[in-house]
């Protein structure tokens, strides 16, 4: 593939049903030469953003007026022009991204599938809950909450799109979706697809700088609910925007995931393969990736080699190139960041390990890319080991007690996700009953072994709500009691 002559993307808003062209545009760079543009999307105003909020609420009624069942049958319906535009859109994402063409193309399939599985919790909708008890027997039930923001991240954007956009379809809001700003292209292409084939208005697209069109997506009165996935500093900054007119807020906002290798854990070439892939996917940039590594100290060798090994096979390039294993980071400013963690722990005594190479024919001095890496000997309390580094590194952390593995895993700011690894699987619930985060996981880490129909979300400053299974549905809902006569 010429990479030099792939054509630009050009993408509208959508609203009320229609293509909406505006009068600036987001310009998109590719991660693995920020020199070549991917294409630009436009730049909504804040008057067009209010029509998208105005469109969404005109069209609440009549779709939450809609049984469950025929709401869930137009959005599978919908997902219609998905399976042939597959490739293309994701050849789209792996340019404005940086992930490798794989990835992009497993985004695209886990957006379809996650509408599938709120597609069959349709028939859990109108359940209720009936308290006898005379004189009066109470009845309580569900109503949708109406308009719906959701504002997604650049790393997965139409995975994680669709933890939220077809619970809230399903339990009959409507929706308003701001892509990522330097991402935008592929999750545009997508959701415009399904949009055009529902109702006007229940499902909008705006994209747009978040100075101009965050207010009003956050703001307006209309919008019952915003759904944010980020940082916990920008969970904060939307938080401290929804406040004054008490929108709800879900938010997903990362975590410090620990794993725990206990002294009979099974490290045969299965289990690297899945530790690998749990920390170093997207190069390193997933939400639930493990991003502390408590090994115990009989371990610790063996963790080093057989997690040593994949990466030296790691080949670095752009994410269309034929070889290419690892992308590059998504903007320089992470790049720089994830530098200045390792530097902090260089200058503390941490040994800093990198692998891998460029892939052949690939110039890795154009883009944002970063040698993936272990490190050994970070104290605990070094930057590496208590911020997110979001990024292809992790640090090797030995212990020697399990009582003191599970306190030093607990002691963060985060709680999203976790896992054990061990022979014993009685063992291996033990501790994971010990530890605080939303989900986690046995023997494995990650994306590639999440259980979809379970609820997703996490503790303390990894956020609130959750995603997926019925859980996920509620949070699109609120409870209405009918109080009768006995």
């Amino acid at each position: 593939m010429d990479l030099d002559t792939l054509p630009e993307i050009r993408t509208d808003l959508f609203i009320d049903g229609h293509d909406v062209a505006s009068d600036d545009a987001l310009h998109v760079v590719d991660p693995a030469d920020p020199s070549k543009t991917v294409g630009y999307a436009a730049a909504a105003s804040a008057k067009q953003a209010e029509a998208a909020v105005a469109a969404a609420h005109r069209a609440f009624p009549a779709w939450a007026a809609l049984a469950p069942a025929e709401r869930a049958r137009l959005i599978l319906e919908a997902l219609a022009p998905l399976e042939a535009d597959r490739n293309d859109t994701a050849a789209v994402l792996t340019r404005e991204n940086g992930k490798i063409i794989m990835e992009s193309v497993i985004d695209s399939i886990v957006f379809s599938h996650r509408f599938q599985l709120a597609a069959e919790l349709a028939d859990r909708i109108e359940e209720r809950i009936e308290l006898p008890a005379p004189p009066y027997n109470t009845s309580v039930g569900y109503l949708p909450l109406g308009v719906v923001t959701i504002i997604v991240p650049f790393n997965w954007p139409l995975a994680i799109l669709a933890a939220s956009l077809p619970q809230a379809l399903v339990a009959g809001n409507t929706v308003v979706v701001k892509p990522p700003p330097s991402a935008p292209l592929a999750t545009v292409r997508t959701v415009q697809q399904v949009a055009k084939l529902l109702p006007p208005g229940v499902v909008n697209v705006v994209t747009g700088t978040d100075p101009e069109i965050g207010p009003t997506l956050i703001q307006d009165s209309r919008v019952k609910k915003v759904c944010f996935t980020g940082s916990p500093g920008g969970g904060a900054r939307i938080m401290e925007m929804a406040a004054p007119s008490l929108t709800r807020v879900a938010l997903e906002l990362g975590g410090n995931d620990p794993a725990l290798v206990l002294a009979d854990a099974r490290l045969d070439d299965a289990a690297f393969d899945a530790m690998f892939s749990g920390i170093f996917d997207s190069t390193g940039q997933v939400c639930m990736a493990a991003k502390r590594l408590y090994v115990h100290r009989s371990r610790v060798d063996d963790v080093f080699e057989g997690l040593g090994a994949r990466l030296s096979a790691a080949r670095l390039g752009h994410g269309l190139a034929e070889g290419v294993t690892m992308g590059p980071l998504h903007h320089p400013r992470q790049k720089t960041y994830i530098e200045e963690l390792l530097a902090d722990a260089r200058s503390r005594g941490a040994e800093v390990r990198e692998y891998g190479e460029a892939a052949a024919g690939e110039d890795l001095s154009r883009g944002h890319f970063l040698r993936p890496s272990l490190v050994l000997g970070a104290p605990e309390d070094s930057r590496l080991v208590n911020e997110e580094q979001f990024g292809p590194t992790i640090p090797i952390l030995a212990f020697d007690d399990e009582e003191d593995a599970i306190a030093r895993a607990n002691d963060t700011w985060s709680g999203l996700c976790s896992s054990v690894w061990s022979a014993d699987l009685d063992r291996a619930s033990a501790v994971a009953a010990r530890l605080r985060t939303g989900y986690t996981f046995v023997n494995a880490h990650g994306a590639a072994f999440l259980d979809e129909r379970a609820p997703f979300g996490g503790f303390d400053r990894s956020g609130m709500g959750r995603e997926m299974g019925i859980e996920g549905v509620r949070e699109f809902m609120d409870t209405h009691s009918v109080g009768l006569p006995a």
